[in-house]
């Protein structure tokens, strides 16, 4: 009898054991990932070369663990210890060194480090192939439920046969039977049940409400096939031509039809390499030029009466709530931020989709590691003590000013 008991509290054990660790390497994934995105994600991509190298096997390239961290933490600083590693990487990049990021914990940094291995190599084979992290972590999550499962199972058999043999055993010595409390009667198993519930429904609409109104990797069907990859990217258009209020208003604003037809009334087929959906479908490249000019109301070959002109309907993408004051001008003029930090790598995407969930959090921590260009920047003049620390050495000048030193954390300059 004792040694059933002691076996089924056994099973309970590695049961409890097996949820616990299935939960904590999941959320240590999400986290990595969440890290990555937030911190990495502006310049680098795990297997393409961005604005920074492509970091799969990244750790293999450095020769121990903490000169990574000492690099990630301040690149600056690193670079005065005259690694090689580190020097090569800033002569390549054309002496821009790292953006510094004090806030990682080396915990952190292993986190990042742990994501980056699961993300597979494109075109990757999918048997016997080194990238297929994320295909091997599904299958063992399939391997934990169903042991879970049989356990529980073998678990409810001992149970019952415990229940059996000490029925057999009280009847044999003459003693009253006392009839069992059913499993879903007994208080403290009904507690349980109760509690388990509240935790994993609590976490599950907490998670749920912190995603509420956002939209990331929302990828909209546009009216006209428009792709940035061909117009920013292999035509080098820049992302000013049409979005002129980047640099003077609020809004990046969108093109009329007019900024297209500059272009568009001389060029009036695509013969550039195929374009292709995100679910594999051809799209015809000259058939999009055609619903351009049904928009623009052109006849080819004839003159263009842009009177007759009707505004695209283009499905937006981006967007803030009301309560959120964001202003292009400000961070692309004043602060020198680059279309890529939050629209991701546009000038490679066919359709556009929303890079980044565009989060309070997401923000300021932007916020928090981001420097201030003060260099012949007017905007900044403002700020003479900081211009000043800087001259004297009070601040490092390789850490710089960050946008939270100057109140870009103070809730009053998005809210108000």
């Amino acid at each position: 009898m004792t040694i059933l008991r002691s076996l089924a509290k056994i099973v309970s054990i590695l049961l409890f054991t097996t949820l616990s660790s299935t939960i904590g390497n999941q959320l240590n994934a999400q986290d990595g990932k969440a890290l990555f995105q937030q911190n990495c994600a502006s310049c680098h991509a795990v297997n393409k070369k961005l604005t920074g190298p492509a970091l799969a096997g990244v750790e293999e390239r450095w020769s121990e663990k903490k000169n990574l961290y000492a690099w990630i933490k301040n690149s600056a600083a690193y670079l005065k210890t005259g690694d090689p590693y580190a020097n090569k990487l800033y002569e390549e990049y054309n002496k821009v060194a790292m953006n510094n990021f004090p806030g990682l914990a080396d915990a952190d940094i292993d986190a990042i480090l742990a994501y980056i291995k699961t993300v597979p190599a494109p075109g990757a084979a999918p048997a016997g192939a080194t990238s297929a992290a994320p295909v091997e972590e599904s299958d063992s999550t399939l391997v934990f439920g169903m042991l879970t499962l049989i356990l529980a199972f073998v678990a409810l058999i001992l149970l019952q046969v415990n229940s059996n043999l000490r029925k057999l055993a009280d009847d044999k010595s003459g003693i009253t039977a006392i009839i069992p409390v059913p499993f879903y009667r007994k208080k403290a198993n009904i507690a349980f049940v109760a509690i388990v519930f509240f935790i994993v429904g609590g976490y599950m609409t907490t998670v749920g409400a912190i995603n509420l109104g956002r939209s990331k990797d929302y990828q909209p069907e546009q009216p006209i096939y428009y792709s940035h990859k061909v117009h920013a990217g292999v035509n080098q258009i820049n992302c000013q031509y049409c979005h002129t209020g980047v640099y003077q208003g609020k809004q990046a604003t969108l093109p009329s039809v007019n900024v297209c037809m500059n272009c568009h009334t001389a060029i009036n087929e695509y013969n550039g390499a195929p374009l292709v959906k995100e679910n594999g479908e051809v799209v015809d490249g000259t058939a999009e030029i055609k619903k351009l000019y049904e928009y623009a109301g052109y006849t080819p070959g004839e003159t263009w009466d842009a009177s007759k002109a009707k505004p695209i309907e283009w499905v937006r993408i981006h967007n803030l709530p009301d309560h959120v004051y964001f202003n292009h001008a400000q961070h692309v003029n004043a602060g020198q931020v680059s279309c890529q930090q939050c629209h991701g790598d546009i000038q490679n995407m066919g359709e556009v989709k929303q890079f980044a969930d565009l989060s309070m959090g997401w923000c300021v921590n932007c916020h928090r590691e981001t420097k201030v260009q003060f260099k012949d920047n007017g905007f900044y003049s403002i700020y003479e003590k900081f211009h000043a620390d800087l001259k004297s050495g009070k601040i490092d000048s390789t850490k710089g000013i960050t946008v939270e030193k100057i109140g870009g954390t103070e809730c009053q300059k998005c809210h108000y």
